[in-house]
């Protein structure tokens, strides 16, 4: 069996004529950059939300395609490329998971001009007209996470460390809140830009010693989470530092090679090792369609198969004209009209925990998700 479901390079969108009406949606996923390693995962829940939305009869009777533009590379870079495409037309709205430093850029890119819907995990705050979030803001993440951690570890010292660019610095707003109100104090918090994790490591494995820390939140991402990970495992402070993050996911400990410690935690919206008959039914619609060694169905795939069936419950409430124009049509959603938002997400078939967010131990290569 194959997705039923047209993909295309932005170039191509942008320079060929459709070759019939269909509602296109530019797919803003990163394949490179320090989220690249999530991108096969979040790339597959968008083709197969897009291969349902189309066997089940398209939206109003047109297909629904992808445009899918690199949302790994820097903010700037992709916020062009998109309205490029916004430009010439050859999009309907977008859609994606990426870093929030991009998604801050695209927002500007694409208010008042289409839909945007934004699904991982964000820093929260105000948004321009027409964007949506369908992830969780820090507070929300982060609800009773530190304060049973640090009951359960009869924690006292937490270390903040990141990437430094706009949610890591709200993670950190809301984790020191958390940490406060569990009666336990921040006692070093770092952020380190894009790519730099190995040259800062030594350092900052220094000062964690210095600081005599018993806890660790992680709001580094991707590339520079596991890599740091590993320096932790190679000092042995992995096995002295109860750690948590809010970006790990199936992939990245994949990559980090797994973890035995039973002091690595994840608070995240979703996970492959969930028993829920939601979560499981969807592995097996996902497994039935791309096969047994397709990528895993991390929380950031998750998320944008549910982003994508939001677009298309948009759709086909009336916000689309005869020639797939959804951006053309959409004045209550460019005014950001929330409440045409939460109508159709009510019928939009419903992602395993959605809006939730569930804390598991990592166990070896996967998740014990706790109750």
């Amino acid at each position: 069996m194959s997705a039923d479901v047209k993909l295309l390079e932005p170039l191509d969108a942008r320079y060929l004529p459709r070759e019939a009406p269909a509602l296109r949606v530019g797919l803003v996923v990163p394949q490179s950059g320090p989220l690249g390693l999530t991108g096969p995962s979040a790339l597959d829940g968008a083709l197969l939300a897009a291969h349902e939305v189309n066997a089940g009869g398209g939206v109003r009777g047109l297909p629904l395609e992808l445009v899918l533009v690199d949302g790994g590379g820097a903010p700037a870079a992709v916020a062009r490329e998109v309205a490029l495409l916004l430009d010439a037309g050859a999009v309907d709205a977008v859609a994606g998971c990426h870093s929030s430093d991009v998604h801050r850029a695209l927002e500007a890119v694409t208010t008042g001009r289409t839909a945007y819907v934004y699904t991982p995990p964000h820093e929260g705050g105000d948004r321009l007209p027409g964007v949506f979030c369908t992830g969780a803001d820090p507070a929300r993440q982060l609800d009773g996470v530190v304060e049973r951690l640090t009951a359960r570890h009869r924690l006292r010292r937490w270390a903040l460390v990141g990437n430094d660019y706009i949610w890591p610095h709200a993670v950190h707003r809301a984790a020191g809140e958390a940490v406060a109100r569990a009666g336990a104090r921040v006692v070093l918090q770092r952020y380190l830009p894009f790519g730099t994790a190995e040259r800062a490591l030594e350092p900052l494995l220094d000062a964690l010693r210095a600081e005599r820390a018993d806890a660790l939140l992680l709001s580094l991402i991707g590339a520079d989470l596991v890599r740091f990970n590993r320096a932790l495992r190679r000092s042995g402070l992995d096995r002295r530092l109860v750690r948590l993050s809010g970006a790990l996911e199936e992939n990245s400990l994949l990559a980090y090679g797994g973890d035995g410690t039973g002091m690595l935690y994840a608070a995240m919206p979703s996970f492959a090792s969930l028993t829920e008959e939601r979560r499981v039914r969807l592995a097996e619609r996902h497994r039935a369609l791309f096969g047994p060694y397709a990528p895993v169905l991390d929380a950031y795939a998750v998320g944008l198969y549910d982003g994508l069936h939001l677009v298309a419950a948009l759709a086909a409430r009336g916000e689309l004209v005869a020639d797939g124009g959804l951006a053309r049509s959409a004045a209550r959603l460019l005014r950001g009209d929330g409440a045409a938002v939460r109508r159709a997400w009510a019928r939009a078939p419903l992602g395993p925990a959605r809006g939730g967010v569930h804390l598991a131990r990592a166990e070896g290569l996967g998740f014990a998700v706790l109750p």
